[in-house]
């Protein structure tokens, strides 16, 4: 396997600063396919089915006994 080759650190932070703001209504909004926006809701609906599973989990341990 080849060694990586990272970037240099002043490439990095310019390609970082390169970024555009984004509004926080843009940054919410539904958007189908590959999108950041596909992202964040697919984190966050992942994040509530967990939730949701280990408190259904916990419910059933504490009332099945």
């Amino acid at each position: 396997m080849a060694p990586a080759n990272p970037l240099p650190l002043e490439q990095v932070e310019s390609s970082l600063s390169d970024a555009e703001p984004v509004s926080q209504q843009e940054l919410n909004a539904w958007r189908r396919g590959f999108t950041p926006q596909a992202e964040i809701w697919n984190g966050r609906l992942a994040m509530l089915g967990l939730s949701v599973g280990l408190g259904v989990l916990l419910l059933v341990r504490l009332v099945g006994g």
